[in-house]
């Protein structure tokens, strides 16, 4: 198994931050579920590196797992956000794993 994908997965286990560079933009992530798409992972996950005008703003944004690269799990804890519900974004999506 990939190693980004199990750093992810100990992420959303634990409710763990995680650094990672994605598409080369180094980001800080709060990652609330891995789904399957079409036969590639993705995960959604709260960017925390972006300037979200208020709280009642922020949502998840999907973010394909090949497109991570050197993951690191940070001792911090995160909270999902109070409107999360652990579902597969789209009907033909499988959901794998969430907080």
């Amino acid at each position: 198994m990939d190693e980004t994908r199990l750093k992810v997965m100990e992420a959303i286990a634990r409710r763990r931050r995680v650094t990672a560079l994605y598409n080369g933009t180094r980001m800080t992530l709060a990652p609330h579920q891995m789904f399957e798409r079409h036969g590639a992972l993705f995960i959604s996950a709260l960017n925390l590196d972006k300037a979200w005008r208020s709280d009642d703003e922020r949502r998840l944004g999907h973010f394909k797992l090949d497109g991570l690269g050197a993951a690191q799990v940070e001792d911090e804890e995160f909270e999902p956000l109070p409107s999360f519900e652990a579902a597969a974004p789209r009907d033909d999506d499988v959901l794998l794993m969430a907080v």
